[in-house]
């Protein structure tokens, strides 16, 4: 049956994706009006509709940039018998279980160098300048962000020699735990410390969109919290709690920067709001 299902998501992956996209979004959406964890200040109609115009850019351009994404990188070194699985034999369940592990403990060295590269923190901001943290932050990426980070993930899968299996469940419980970490959704405290020992849940998380620096570059994981507990990026609380805590940064935290257009500008801008290459102009 498993296996039937897998080849299933293999030949049908773009469906099989939307499918576990649209569950999960959903579940996390009805989660938050029912529970939510933090009143937010800002209501969804000012915030959804940009945040999901920008997901649905990014898929666009992804969809045209790399067609295949991950999933073709995994192929292609099956085919041409490059990387590392295709090299040495191991049992098929292994090297699945160690693609979907390696691979996030990749997205989570290359989440920490959006935060540590001038250029690459320009576009990541963009991710980061959201006035609240729900689902749709999950979404809210600048499709810069995305081609680097589609370019990142298709090298080290086919470095792997990464089995399609493999590939396509670390894409598929990526995009889930994404939804999942960024929800605004309130769980039991025993539950919240009982899943973080191994998964980055909503409050772990949110951590990470404080608007305090420390906090901002803590808690980069996305899927296994493994990683930030052993490479000492670990916080476990906000200073200010969770809901007195302020989130997003000290530039761009206004309305104004709220609708589509200003959300693809802003690696371009300064912190005035500026478009950095003004000067030149006024010159």
């Amino acid at each position: 049956m498993v296996n039937a299902v897998l080849q299933w998501g293999l030949v049908h992956e773009r469906a099989a994706r939307l499918y576990v996209f649209l569950a999960v979004f959903l579940a996390m959406a009805l989660w938050e009006y029912l529970a939510s964890r933090r009143k937010e200040k800002i209501g969804r109609g000012k915030r959804w509709p940009p945040n999901l115009a920008l997901a649905f850019l990014d898929t666009i351009l992804i969809r045209i940039v790399f067609p295949a994404a991950t999933l073709g990188a995994a192929f292609g070194a099956e085919r041409f018998r490059f990387g590392l699985f295709n090299w040495v034999e191991v049992p098929p369940a292994f090297a699945v279980v160690f693609t979907v592990v390696a691979m996030d403990w990749v997205v989570y060295y290359q989440h920490r160098a959006f935060h540590a590269i001038p250029l690459l923190w320009k576009f990541h901001r963009t991710h980061h300048t959201d006035l609240e943290v729900d689902v749709t932050t999950g979404l809210r990426f600048h499709p810069g962000e995305m081609l680097v980070s589609m370019l990142v993930k298709s090298f080290f899968v086919a470095l792997l020699g990464a089995p399609p299996w493999g590939a396509f469940l670390f894409e598929a419980l990526l995009n889930a735990a994404t939804l999942f970490s960024h929800s605004n959704v309130r769980m039991p405290g025993w539950l919240d410390s009982t899943l973080r020992l191994l998964w980055v849940t909503p409050d772990m998380h949110r951590v990470h969109h404080s608007a305090l620096p420390a906090e901002t570059n803590s808690n980069f994981g996305f899927n296994l919290s493994i990683w930030d507990r052993l490479l000492m990026t670990y916080r476990a609380q906000p200073k200010e709690g969770h809901e007195k805590m302020t989130v997003g940064l000290d530039v761009f935290n206004g309305e104004k920067y709220l609708p589509l257009g200003k959300l693809l500008e802003q690696p371009f801008l300064d912190k005035s709001g500026k478009f950095a290459w003004n000067h030149l102009i006024e010159k």
